[in-house]
């Protein structure tokens, strides 16, 4: 098959869907429209609005196709979301919001059935984080629910499936905190056989394995060839971390923000991961365990901000630096490496619409993500991909706490481009930003340490 050139790339997020056309010979993007992704209320359960994306998608497929040509197809979602089918293919039940507080319900029970992380790489979570812990709680729910499901598939390959009828899951997906997935081993985890689901679950496949072409009602719809071929599909986070694999000199480290800021640490320093503080083992495009921790870094920044804006100064940045002004963690508790901790400021907080507000928060969330980078035994330049990439505080503040070079990347979206590339074998070169350290440097990294006396718990 000939390499193809524009690849369409379905990409869900937790707060966004969004389709963008990347050229795979450039690694641009040529054109992204995005939609919320609001969360239906029920019945059954909160659930995602999927056949409200299925409209989208496939419209502004068709306008692609016709405005700049699309060649393939490759989709990329949140993780945490799973799916079950009936035997015709269709919803056996709707999606699961995995934020829904609900599950926790029956958390004791799931617990005493759920691997070890020795076995899984995988945390407790709390809600539906552990796919797990979702089926565990729809199952017992809507107790018709295990006969008519006929297969299990994750969620990229939902999408896949929609787009040729080719059942699949894939191994970035099941490898990030499902419960399901054994790293080490390259299989289903001890849970499968537990829940009574093996022969239900969808065959594990390769990120970059082309299902098939698509269906005859797609190519109708959008105008797309009817021969148009579709990947696997791939989790977000790792779809961020296929380009920096593919082109950068280990030892490196990825840092993928958006709703949740996920780190990820190739050939770093043997560490010993920390369940309770939200580490976990995901597993990269090329199958093999990768170091992570994560925190919902892009949920906190929303809910401090509380829809205010503002432009700091270098006058705000001299004043949050001077006076200790912090946001001590955790804004959002039910994850990320200070889990369970309650947020607070010091000495008080700033008043909203100000640059110190602004300032602080930053700081905030580049100590956090310091935090998991330890935790993970992150070593080399540290790659800043999405939203945060943008946020100059952030970034400077990142590279003296770990004094370690921070580099952002050109790419709008790390993750369409990532996905894209599961079409190509090639090596390539990604053009990326150092950051330039501040001019205030000593006092950012006093300010640093003060924040880990503060913030370590104990």
């Amino acid at each position: 098959m000939t390499q193809p050139r524009h690849i369409a790339v379905i990409d869900i997020g937790k707060t966004n869907a969004k389709l963008a056309l990347v050229d795979l010979k450039t690694l641009g993007e040529i054109a992204v429209v995005t939609r919320p992704n609001t969360v239906l209320g029920g019945p059954p359960w909160p659930h995602f609005d999927v056949d409200g994306h299925w409209d989208f998608l496939l419209d502004a497929m068709a306008r692609f196709h016709r405005e700049h040509r699309v060649d393939a197809i490759s989709v990329t979602t949140h993780g945490a979301s799973v799916v079950l089918l009936d035997k015709d293919g269709e919803l056996a039940a709707p999606v699961l919001d995995y934020e829904h507080q609900g599950l926790d319900a029956l958390a004791s029970e799931y617990d005493a059935i759920r691997p070890d992380f020795a076995e899984t790489g995988s945390p407790r979570l709390g809600m539906g984080l552990n796919v797990g812990a979702q089926l565990f709680w729809q199952f017992r729910q809507d107790p018709e629910l295990f006969d008519r499901a006929h297969h299990i598939l994750t969620y990229p390959q939902y999408w896949s499936h929609r787009l040729t009828g080719v059942a699949a899951t894939d191994v970035t997906s099941l490898g990030c905190h499902t419960d399901l997935w054994n790293p080490d081993a390259a299989d289903f985890s001890s849970l499968v056989d537990r829940l009574g689901i093996r022969e239900k679950m969808a065959p594990a496949r390769a990120s970059g394995d082309v299902l098939g072409p698509i269906l005859p009602e797609v190519a109708a719809r959008t105008g797309l060839a009817p021969d148009t071929p579709v990947v696997c599909g791939i989790h977000d986070s790792n779809a961020s971390l296929l380009p920096h694999i593919k082109s950068r000199t280990k030892p490196f480290s990825v840092v993928s923000s958006g709703t949740w800021v996920i780190v990820m640490a190739i050939d770093g320093q043997p560490v010993l991961l920390d369940p309770d503080r939200d580490t976990l083992k995901n597993v990269s495009a090329l199958g093999r365990a990768v170091p992570s921790a994560r925190f919902m870094g892009g949920r906190e920044y929303e809910l401090i901000r509380n829809g205010a804006s503002s432009n700091p100064t270098g006058a705000d940045v001299e004043r949050v630096l001077n006076e200790d002004i912090m946001l001590l963690p955790a804004v959002e508790p039910n994850s990320g490496p200070f889990r369970g901790s309650q947020m607070s400021w010091t000495p008080r907080e700033p008043n909203p619409d100000t640059g110190c507000r602004e300032v602080a928060l930053s700081f905030y969330l580049a100590l956090m993500t310091a935090e998991c980078l330890k935790m993970v035994g992150a070593s080399g330049e540290t790659i800043v991909e999405g939203p945060f990439a943008r946020n100059l505080y952030y970034l400077q503040m990142l590279q003296v706490a770990t004094q370690r070079p921070v580099v952002t990347s050109d790419s709008i979206t790390g993750t369409s481009v990532g996905a894209a590339m599961l079409f190509s074998n090639a090596s390539i070169e990604l053009s990326h930003n150092e950051v330039a350290r501040p001019s205030a440097e000593r006092q950012f990294g006093l300010y640093a340490s003060r924040w880990r006396n503060l913030a370590s718990p104990g």
